[in-house]
């Protein structure tokens, strides 16, 4: 049995972005995706083309910085990291989606649809 991968939506993926931050500390791109993947049970599909405007956006927000640094395969990579700024940001999106899902479980009712 196959599972469709879902792209990401743009509201979402700086929050997802944020929480890996969060959660792994520093990480390059490549890595984001990937854990981003992994944690929806590869029912997520991390559209490079969506993932790196966001970073830079992130960065441009002061939530995230960058440094170049190794990736685990010995080449260049630039790793993106949370600041306090993020944390901040972080914690209001994360309360905002959590009052979302709680009201569009209000709307839907209890069986869903």
């Amino acid at each position: 049995m196959t599972q469709d991968r879902t792209d990401v939506l743009q509201g979402t993926l700086a929050l997802m972005i944020l929480k890996t931050l969060d959660t792994l500390g520093p990480q390059h791109g490549y890595g984001i995706a990937r854990r981003i993947e992994q944690v929806s049970g590869d029912l997520l599909a991390v559209n490079q083309g969506t993932l790196y405007p966001a970073l830079v956006r992130l960065e441009q927000e002061g939530w995230i910085q960058t440094e170049w640094g190794q990736s685990d395969n010995n080449r260049r990579a630039k790793f993106y990291s949370l600041t306090r700024a993020g944390r901040r940001q972080l914690a209001r999106e994360a309360q905002e989606w959590r009052r979302t899902v709680e009201v569009m479980g209000r709307v839907l009712g209890p069986e869903g649809a």
